[in-house]
């Protein structure tokens, strides 16, 4: 354990300032760092775990409208759609594109209502030639709702880092099961795969200058859509009937009685 102590050398009658200034520096090299670890019961346990009872208690319905404000204050564009709509939210997502590069795993189905003319994209094409394409559709492995983080594994969904990073517009889609709410839970899921290529993704492309003027599309896409993709909607209830169960079993239904 750390046996830091806060003393500091005494002045003495005939030290100068400039004497005791270098006695506190040499003092406080030789100490060790008040935050240095020497060993595991230095390291602090208070912090927020892939466990916790926030993250896993939650209503997954306000999860996914936490990322989605985050998303909005990041400037992203959200297309809160179904698995049904999910082609019609891409091709609103890819607007006028008349371009786009989707890794090798992406469905065809996805591009399906687009006019865009898509590239499989084989790993060969340059960044100039990426940067000559209007968009880039891919999927991703998780979304942080905390941080309003998109994270793209290297793979056939995710797409090699160039091809997310290069075109001007992103469209990225979001399974709801790939939200989490903060980062434990989300390394937790990416150390499912640790020697994976990651790009983790917030908001679009931005940066400011010295008089703090913003600037998009410098490091990456200048735009980002999120097509967010979520459970069918829940048929209400017939109202004025009521479901009865039989005895042999079989299910009923019958009118309800008022007074």
């Amino acid at each position: 354990m750390n046996d830091w102590e806060d003393a500091r050398p005494a002045r003495t009658p005939g030290m100068s300032a400039k004497e005791e200034i270098l006695a506190r520096v040499r003092s406080a090299l030789a100490a060790p760092r008040r935050d240095e670890v020497t060993d595991a019961a230095d390291v602090p346990r208070d912090y927020q775990r892939a466990d916790d009872k926030q993250e896993v208690s939650t209503d997954p319905a306000k999860v996914r409208d936490v990322l989605v404000d985050r998303l909005v204050d990041y400037t992203a564009i959200v297309h809160r759609t179904t698995a049904a709509q999910l082609p019609a939210a891409i091709a609103e997502a890819l607007g006028e594109s008349r371009t786009v590069v989707v890794p090798a795993g992406v469905p065809q189905e996805w591009t399906s209502a687009s006019s865009a003319d898509v590239t499989v994209d084989d790993g060969t094409a340059t960044p100039r030639e990426l940067d000559a394409i209007d968009a880039v559709l891919t999927g991703c492995h998780t979304a942080i709702a905390l941080t309003g983080t998109i994270v793209l594994r290297g793979d056939e969904l995710g797409g090699r880092r160039a091809v997310s990073l290069v075109p001007d517009r992103h469209v990225v889609v979001v399974q709801a099961d790939q939200v989490v709410l903060g980062v434990p839970k989300g390394i937790a899921r990416m150390n499912e795969d640790p020697t994976a290529a990651w790009t983790m993704i917030s908001g679009p492309s931005a940066t400011s200058d010295i008089e703090l003027s913003r600037v998009e599309g410098v490091h990456g896409p200048r735009r980002l859509e999120v097509v967010l993709v979520e459970p069918e909607p829940e048929a209400p209830a017939a109202e004025g009937s009521a479901a009865e169960e039989s005895a042999d079993g079989s299910s009923e239904t019958s009118a309800a009685v008022t007074a």
